[in-house]
């Protein structure tokens, strides 16, 4: 077996890791309990480019008991766990090909690696399987049946192929579905994003101006949770419903022109590029700390810092870099402008990944049922599934709900009925 990890030693304290993160997810276990018996993958070459965390671990564990043939590349240079990709490798006998702090060569050296075993079935956290399948591996492009993509980032990415007539092959938007949405983006995000900046920076978020760039569903949880915790909340937006709706929410909304002269903290959480730019931090009061939760490393304008700063001081802490303005005020850079919540503590919990990962299943299986009747588009995850999966995490959850009776559900199908 091919891999290239850390360390194979540490895979003992990445099994604990992993056993430890199944205990919350029992959705996905009832997954891989059918899928061990009924092999809804066999044979099916797989490659995934995920966020190699304990919680990824028990989804490739599920890909793997329902037959697939799966090889594990990192879709973030910052956001792989060794020991688990240790484990991974020693104890369940999946490939991976992923090291933390790993180079842009290295990078892609994996992501190759992945795409060169040959897949039918895809699975991208931000689109770099799918893109760099198109660029470069067409003959590969041509067999695959589809893929299921599980970011903001990699959705926008796959819409705009589709709009240009680039894309080749049907896309599950796996991040769309509203359990993955409303609570893995919500919920997962707002809790890991403070967990990571915390973890990276040791601050007190009591009292501070926090400025949240976005307010899409990721942006609404690190806001919620930033204020759960004391934090004076503004937030930045391009949208006027999302602005119109943080301001209902009762947070101040303004540009990050003026955002810029009050934070404390700045994360960005938009999906979209060069967010907070030079004539923005020259603006930062002396000290401010700027962070991204968003997918790629781009939402900070991170080259238009260097060139703007008289000096800089990489890793005055872990993940904190210092950089010196002209003004001589500092800022301080978490993660390389990488996504925080991966980069600085463990992403999300496995309790709310539980939800997405069995949808991600649940998915390639439905994928794989309808091979040759998909269209080539970004299509929705099928509401069975959703429903199925929202269900089994209440059931698990000990909570009831109830169910229509037969003359409620004649009302909402007829027309008759008025005032």
């Amino acid at each position: 077996m091919n891999y290239d990890i850390k360390d194979i030693s540490l895979a003992d304290e990445g099994k604990r890791r992993i056993e430890w993160a199944d205990q919350n997810m029992p959705v996905l276990q009832l997954v891989r309990d059918r899928f061990e018996k009924e092999k809804p993958l066999k044979n099916k070459k797989m490659s995934a480019c995920l966020h190699i965390t304990a919680e990824t671990a028990n989804l490739a564990r599920t890909l793997k008991a329902g037959g697939a043939d799966l090889v594990l590349c990192a879709s973030n240079p910052l956001s792989t766990q060794d020991d688990v990709a240790a484990s991974l490798v020693r104890d369940y006998e999946i490939p991976v090909f992923a090291i933390k702090g790993e180079d842009e060569k290295t990078y892609y050296e994996h992501l190759h690696a992945a795409i060169k075993h040959g897949p039918v079935v895809t699975m991208d956290d931000g689109a770099d399987l799918v893109s760099t399948i198109h660029n470069e591996y067409a003959e590969i492009g041509a067999k695959i049946i589809g893929s299921m993509e599980e970011t903001t980032t990699g959705v926008i990415r796959l819409r705009a192929m589709a709009k240009d007539g680039a894309l080749k092959i049907p896309v599950i938007a796996v991040n769309d579905a509203t359990t993955k949405n409303l609570f893995d983006n919500r919920y997962g995000t707002g809790q890991s994003t403070v967990d990571g900046i915390i973890r990276a920076t040791d601050i007190l978020l009591a009292g501070k101006n926090v400025v949240v760039a976005g307010y899409g569903w990721c942006g609404r949880g690190f806001a919620m949770r930033s204020e759960g915790m004391g934090a004076n909340v503004i937030v930045t937006e391009v949208d006027p419903v999302r602005a119109l709706e943080a301001a209902m929410d009762g947070y101040r909304v303004m540009p990050m022109d003026e955002a810029a002269k009050i934070g404390d903290l700045f994360c960005t959480l938009t999906g979209d590029i060069n967010v907070i730019r030079p004539e923005h931090m020259e603006e930062m009061k002396d000290g401010a700390i700027i962070a991204n939760s968003g997918h790629f490393n781009v939402e900070i304008d991170i080259p238009g810092l260097k060139e703007m700063a008289a000096s800089n001081r990489p890793q005055v802490r872990q993940f904190v870099d210092e950089y010196t303005l002209a003004n001589g005020n500092k800022v301080f850079l978490l993660a390389d402008g990488r996504l925080i919540n991966l980069a600085a503590a463990e992403g999300h919990p496995a309790s709310v990944m539980d939800m997405s990962f069995a949808t991600q299943a649940l998915t390639t299986e439905w994928t794989i049922q309808n091979e040759g009747e998909l269209d080539i588009k970004v299509h929705n995850v099928p509401e069975e599934i959703e429903n199925w999966v929202a269900r089994l995490k209440l059931s698990s959850m000990q909570i009831e709900i109830d169910e229509l009776t037969e003359e409620q559900k004649q009302y909402l199908a007829s027309w008759e009925m008025g005032t």
